[in-house]
């Protein structure tokens, strides 16, 4: 399995790895740091890393090479067709229309290229959303098995959802610091929460940036960042948190049909949200009552959607059929039923 990031925070990657290990596969996860990658961005990083990934697969014995994402692609489909193995693509977002290519169609024409002459050679492919999949159907032809990036649902506590109501009102931003994200937002919507503190849980190319606009705010002594973290150290954070912001700008396709795995992180620890008006993220809210959906755009609108989350009283009851529905042993078996199928 291939990622371009540093597998450390890649909860999906890692997430697939153990179900398959579970069933008795040998999985190899190969992520930049293991690669010596020296490049940092850029098109030099995207070929430097397939170059050298498609190297280390040559010199690796497996029966399936696996992409995750676009940007994977070239160097696991040469890799592949060399040593006459399978290859299964899982396409995390639509990578040709995230917000940072925006502007850039030479670049754009590249990524989808090389998408266009691949995927319909793969032997498998999955994604994260139906919205996702149809849109490579539409584009390319290709069928796509939807696996939602979802948490395992087990081992729930209940109380801890009333303990945070009467508690401290901890806003909590968890992912990548990026363009578009909205971390802006939730900073200045602090001004009209004067009884909560954000956090905003990892990194990203913006986070210096967001942290010298935080500094400038009256607010600033409410606001913390936390860098990247593990896993459990996220889990055991967004437990304590009042309400969950998933924000997105709607910029490009891959944000608009975006369903981000912090979802059902907030889901799985009976954490309350707020999110965009986009629509896979929206329907979920809507779907089960576990939040509100922005009316709107910006730290105003932001900040109106969380009075009304920490308005209502919350019991561990209103996260149950959502827990029952975006569970991992339910998604588990099409990941299983993929792999054995190829």
């Amino acid at each position: 399995m291939a990622v371009t990031n540093d597998l450390v925070t890649d909860r999906r990657v890692m997430r697939h790895a153990d179900t398959l290990r579970g069933e008795g596969f040998e999985v190899l996860c190969i992520g930049r740091n293991d690669l010596g990658v020296r490049c940092k961005r850029g098109w030099l990083f995207y070929a430097e890393y397939n170059v050298r990934l498609w190297w280390r697969l040559l010199r690796t014995e497996a029966d399936i090479v696996w992409a995750n994402d676009t940007d994977t692609l070239l160097g696991c489909f040469m890799a592949a067709q060399m040593k006459r193995k399978k290859l299964v693509m899982d396409a995390h977002e639509l990578f040709p229309e995230v917000p940072e290519l925006i502007g850039r169609e030479r670049v754009k024409r590249v990524w989808e290229s090389l998408e266009r002459r691949v995927m319909p050679k793969c032997d498998a492919l999955l994604t994260v959303c139906q919205s996702i999949a149809d849109h490579y159907k539409n584009r390319y032809g290709v069928e796509m098995e939807v696996v939602r990036n979802v948490p395992v649902m087990e081992e729930r506590q209940s109380g801890k959802v009333a303990e945070r109501q009467s508690g401290g009102r901890i806003l909590l931003y968890q992912g990548c610091v990026n363009k578009g994200r909205g971390v802006d937002w939730a900073i200045d919507a602090l001004e009209w929460l004067e009884d909560c503190r954000l956090v905003v849980a990892g990194g990203g190319d913006l986070l210096e940036e967001m942290k010298t606009y935080a500094a400038a705010k009256p607010w600033a002594g409410r606001i913390e960042f936390t860098g990247r973290l593990t896993p459990g150290e996220l889990e055991r954070l967004t437990v304590g948190a009042s309400v969950g912001l998933v924000m997105l700008e709607d910029m490009g396709l891959s944000y608009h049909y975006a369903l981000p795995n912090r979802i059902g992180d907030f889901i799985a620890a009976g954490v309350p949200m707020v999110v965009s008006d986009l629509p896979e993220m929206a329907a979920v809210v809507r779907r089960f009552g576990v939040g509100e959906v922005m009316d709107g755009v910006g730290a105003w609108a932001l900040a109106e959607s969380v009075k009304r989350v920490l308005a209502r009283k919350w019991s561990e009851g209103d996260f149950e059929e959502a827990r029952g529905e975006m569970d991992w042993n339910k998604e588990k078996e099409k990941l299983i039923k993929i792999i054995e199928t190829i």
